[in-house]
């Protein structure tokens, strides 16, 4: 479903991605973990598109992306959950999930994503900005969600937000997984999070990969080790 080959980018005449190779089946999700400045956003924006890719391709269902801007991008199946979330604080919970919506759904918001998060039909007349870290999470997945992606990028999902919501979101982000066959890759600090949610960890240092596991495989210290600081 998800194939990146050869990847390279980063900012100015600095060179933060070094020839990534990344693969992801459908339904499968993938962490990737690292520590502060390991190159996890910049790669996220690059497979997004806000950051032009210098060498490499971005594929998805076989066709290559990466000369794409991240709109056609959007359009070939690709949804992405910037860190921090991004939502439009001045505007209501349902008006930013309509934001997302393609013309195919007259201003519908599916009735799937408020069955995925309660509590967003609930604040659904809320102000995005009067949201918790956690229910502002809730609802910057629910807006990818409506663009009915194939892969759903996610960065740094559980920052800044408490342990309970957490658990919340990584469930959540397994039935989305289930019921929509998603391929989802995540960058992610929290190893417990990652060891509840993903089939399949990769390392990045330095804008390398460095290490890789099945999660029924996962060498935990090791992997520590590279969180470490």
């Amino acid at each position: 479903m998800f194939k990146v080959s050869g990847l390279v980018s980063g900012y100015g005449q600095s060179e933060v991605i070094h020839s990534l190779d990344l693969n992801a089946a459908p339904s499968e999700i993938v962490a990737v973990m690292g520590r502060n400045g390991m190159g996890k956003t910049t790669l996220f924006k690059s497979l997004m598109g806000i950051l032009p890719c210098r060498r490499g391709t971005v594929e998805i269902g076989g066709v290559d992306v990466a000369a794409l801007p991240p709109h056609e991008r959007v359009a070939h199946g690709i949804a992405y959950v910037p860190q921090g979330r991004m939502i439009f604080s001045t505007l209501t919970v349902l008006e930013n999930i309509k934001a997302a919506l393609p013309k195919s759904a007259h201003g519908k918001v599916p009735d799937e994503v408020f069955s995925l998060f309660p509590v967003l039909y609930d604040m659904q007349h809320r102000k995005g900005g009067n949201l918790s870290g956690g229910q502002q999470q809730q609802l910057a997945i629910a807006r990818a969600l409506v663009t009915n992606p194939r892969v759903l990028l996610l960065d740094e999902p559980t920052e800044g937000i408490q342990p309970s919501i957490i658990k919340d979101i990584a469930r959540s982000l397994k039935e989305i997984r289930t019921l929509k066959q998603l391929t989802i890759i995540v960058s992610e600090q929290v190893l417990s999070f990652t060891l509840e949610i993903a089939d399949r960890l990769v390392v990045i240092e330095k804008g390398r990969f460095v290490h890789e596991n099945r999660r029924d495989e996962v060498d935990i210290a090791k992997v520590s080790s590279y969180l470490s600081v």
